[in-house]
């Protein structure tokens, strides 16, 4: 459990990146506000979206009723917790993966794999960023290939990115409809997790795991 300063920073976040329309948050919007439930991304990012709408939104994320319960729930456990509870918290992940092509990896994520483009950079563009949900991928454009094959008779499945889910079986058969060939089809592993991984036209192991 992070300390206040930071649960504070991370509402201000969020509040900076409705501010700026950034996609992504529409999702978290949407999941812990119930008056943006039935709205879409775009008219999540035109409402009114003000610091104690953050601040909810973090208090639902950590599975407060509101802000002022998680306020008094991180002060009683900071009580009972060391010094370093006050570290640096890491709010998200973004993997960078590389390809060829920009415009055909993203072509393969928008139109097979339901992302969406957040931006891309150069002309001709060399950095792109994807997003689905509150997954994020940086896709950077390398010379030659990837992966070679001698790379990948030895490490037939080195992952490049993991995304999480709610409902692992859900998208797998959106992908199966979509046509999409698997890496690896849905299993259960053995700690549990259901999971099912995509390869990419550059050879990049895109796992999805959840429940």
């Amino acid at each position: 459990m992070p300390n206040i300063e930071n649960l504070r920073k991370q509402a201000k976040l969020y509040l900076r990146w409705h501010r700026e329309h950034s996609h992504p948050v529409a999702e978290q919007i949407r999941l812990f506000l119930p008056r943006f439930r039935d709205l879409t991304d775009r008219e999540i990012l035109d409402a009114e979206f003000k610091l104690h709408d953050a601040q909810q939104l973090v208090a639902g994320q950590y599975g407060f009723e509101d802000w002022a319960a998680l306020i008094k729930g991180v002060d009683a456990m900071t009580k009972a917790e060391s010094p370093a509870a006050d570290a640096p918290i890491i709010l998200a992940a973004e993997p960078q993966i590389f390809v060829s092509d920009i415009a055909i990896a993203c072509q393969f994520y928008v139109e097979k794999l339901g992302f969406q483009i957040a931006f891309t950079y150069g002309e001709p563009p060399f950095y792109a960023q994807l997003f689905r949900g509150g997954g994020r991928l940086n896709f950077r454009k390398v010379s030659g290939r990837v992966f070679d094959s001698q790379f990948r008779v030895r490490e037939r499945d080195a992952i490049s990115a993991t995304l999480t889910l709610d409902n692992s079986k859900l998208l797998f058969l959106e992908y199966q409809d979509a046509g999409i060939v698997f890496h690896q089809a849905l299993r259960t592993e053995p700690w549990g997790s259901r999971t099912f991984i995509v390869e990419d036209p550059d050879g990049n192991l895109i796992c999805f795991a959840g429940k």
